[in-house]
């Protein structure tokens, strides 16, 4: 007798057109899961055309365009209620604790359904960004603490997030799920510098940098800039890729002129699939001085192929990284950061074992982490089903 699927339904606030971190890793889960279950999305819904085909159910509720933000401000309508009723759920999991996070803690209450959380930004940092205010940000990080301790399991992609989100955010009983990636390594390395030459006339020969996300201040790309400046007066020969879009492209655009680097760094706007592969496969290094992230994707896309990344010491992001054997290291500091660039950039020895190393040891396929997922869901709905015996 063929087992029966599994319904799983999945919750977060944004959605594609809008590309992030965060949806890229539940497109990842949802593509995956669909392979032996029944899944659904239940996010916002959207002011703009969404192209995409998805291999799995995509249900939106409602939504509020903002001006001020890159996202929507997603909003619980009575379909969006009654969806994940007729969905007949065995398990939820929700990648965000807000709008669609409180949805799902609540309907799991209702319908008697585990639900699983996972955390994904450093929030407190977020509020402080946009209220410039401890007392209520504080205050809003009470209500996101409160919709994932109602969660029956949460999870973070590494330790170090596990340890900040429980001893800072007072966040209960975090397991850790690792992140991945759908990139394959790209055979032909020679396709990426062909088109990068043909493109935006970046010679074979020369060193290229990369930075790919969304160009946005917080991923500390001031910091970024300054370093790349510094790198420039000792007199490093480079060129400086920002590949992705966001709020903050104009603004850090115009930093770059000011400083004199525009003839050494390019904005190339949003990327195909194809495109961010060619970056990652051309680029010598990866810069990713992001004090924010938890556990970035990027940096496992990187290192699919054999493009080490340079973090700043003691981030978040930088927890799975051995210095100096998967991934480079620098100071919170402008110059050492540069610094950092030059050394690397001259020492091959060292650079060539770092690129093998960070394959190795960094890259990991959706298939295999979302396998790993999904026996965990078999677990938890087996274990809430006892309990509530």
């Amino acid at each position: 007798m063929e087992e029966k699927k599994l319904n799983i339904g999945l919750f977060l606030d944004t959605w594609y057109p809008i590309i992030d971190g965060v949806t890229n890793v539940v497109n990842n889960y949802a593509i995956e899961l669909s392979k032996y279950a029944n899944v659904t999305v239940f996010t916002c819904g959207t002011k703009k055309e969404d192209t995409r085909v998805y291999p799995y159910k995509v249900v939106r509720g409602g939504s509020i365009a903002t001006k001020f933000l890159d996202y929507e401000i997603p909003t619980v309508t009575k379909s969006l209620k009654k969806a994940i009723k007729d969905a007949n759920l065995d398990i939820m999991h929700t990648h965000s604790p807000f709008s669609l996070g409180k949805l799902a803690v609540k309907m799991g209450k209702k319908y008697n359904i585990p639900v699983v959380g996972s955390v994904h930004s450093q929030y407190y940092q977020d509020f402080m960004r946009y209220t410039k205010n401890k007392f209520i940000s504080k205050r809003l990080l009470n209500a996101i603490v409160k919709v994932y301790n109602a969660c029956d399991k949460m999870y973070a992609p590494c330790q170090q997030t596990v340890d900040i989100v429980e001893k800072e955010y007072g966040i209960k009983d975090v397991s850790v799920q690792e992140n991945a990636t759908s990139l394959k390594p790209l055979e032909n390395t020679q396709v990426a510098f062909e088109y990068y030459e043909e493109k935006y006339n970046i010679k074979k020969d020369e060193k290229v940098l990369l930075f790919l996300g969304r160009i946005n201040k917080i991923k500390n790309l001031e910091f970024m800039i300054d370093a790349l400046a510094k790198l420039k007066e000792m007199g490093q020969k480079f060129k400086m890729l920002f590949v992705g879009s966001g709020s903050d492209s104009e603004e850090l655009q115009a930093k770059v002129k000011a400083l004199g680097l525009d003839d050494c760094v390019l904005f190339t706007g949003r990327a195909s699939d194809e495109e961010v592969v060619f970056a990652y496969a051309r680029a010598d290094l990866f810069l990713f001085p992001s004090l924010y992230d938890t556990s970035s994707l990027v940096q496992i896309e990187a290192a699919s192929q054999k493009t080490p990344t340079l973090f700043i010491r003691g981030s978040s992001t930088s927890c799975s990284i051995l210095e100096n054997v998967n991934g480079f290291m620098a100071k919170d500091d402008v110059e050492d950061y540069a610094k950092r660039i030059y050394e690397i950039l001259n020492d091959d020895k060292l650079y060539k074992e770092v690129c093998e190393n960070a394959y190795r040891d960094l890259y990991k396929s959706w298939d295999e982490a979302v396998g790993v997922m999904y026996q965990k869901y078999l677990k938890i709905i087996e274990d809430y089903k006892n309990k509530s015996k």
